[in-house]
């Protein structure tokens, strides 16, 4: 579990994350959603400990991250799992040495161990036969797996995706979503993914945050997002008409599927 409490950061005067409480539960899809500039990625750097808040806590399992010594945060990062919006490969090295990377910086396993290690999470995300190509020889939706295959590879408590669907077809998006979801119910984390798309907030937000100027203007989950009486909310999901048909027809389709 990770909890943050009154939460504030500021830049040059400007308060881009204002007095935010919340509890991101294990085992469940925490996301954070919000417009362009309304402190998702700022919030997500202060809980990854990147940025230093101004005021307030951000306890892992009970454990302050803002107060915890050097050491301490050290251990801290390597229970903690990224999966960055571009996939963030290393284009010189091939599949299975992406992945070894991290396991090379972080442990001391001997290199049989790691390889079973490799093997048994790119079997995970279904790349079995991908181990020796390289980024440019495959697919937007196979980066993104294997970008997942290295955020799990040292079995971390804690994963943090970053726009995990962008750049990617629907199709594609809802195989990433429900990944997403089984490893984290899988390996038991605190996943927080920050996402605009509306899709995954239907499909996988056990708990959704929304994010308006810096404040948390809403949260629940996705069925009670059906529910919202909140303006600021539905005018966010219902960006357009066109959208706002689309999501409308689908949240009958979940109220009935509720009743």
């Amino acid at each position: 579990m990770i909890e943050i409490k009154n939460v504030t950061k500021s830049f040059g005067g400007r308060t881009i994350i204002d007095d935010i409480n919340a509890v991101f539960d294990t085992g469940k899809c925490n996301l954070i959603i919000g417009a362009s500039g309304s402190g998702k990625s700022v919030l997500t750097k202060v809980i990854v400990n990147l940025f230093s808040p101004d005021k307030g806590e951000v306890l892992y399992d009970g454990k302050n991250i803002i107060t915890a010594t050097i050491e301490e945060r050290k251990e801290l990062r390597q229970q903690i799992g990224m999966l960055f919006q571009s996939s963030a490969l290393f284009d010189s090295m091939t599949v299975e040495q992406n992945i070894l990377f991290a396991l090379d910086f972080f442990t001391s396993m001997s290199q049989e161990v790691k390889k079973k290690r490799v093997n048994e999470v790119l079997e995970r995300v279904n790349l079995t036969d991908a181990h020796k190509k390289y980024p440019a020889e495959i697919s937007g939706g196979m980066k993104k797996r294997v970008g997942i295959a290295r955020a799990i590879v040292l079995n971390p408590k804690y994963l943090f995706c970053d726009e995990p669907n962008s750049g990617l077809d629907p199709q594609t998006s809802l195989l990433i979503d429900k990944l997403i979801k089984e490893i984290t119910v899988e390996y038991n984390m605190t996943t927080i993914v920050v996402t605009h798309d509306m899709n995954s907030v239907m499909e996988i937000g056990d708990h959704i945050m929304y994010l308006f100027k810096g404040r948390k203007q809403w949260e629940g989950s996705n069925k009670d997002i059906i529910f919202s009486k909140d303006e600021l909310l539905n005018n966010f999901i219902f960006a357009s008409d066109f959208l706002q048909d689309a999501k409308q027809m689908r949240m009958m389709e979940m109220k009935n599927n509720i009743q």
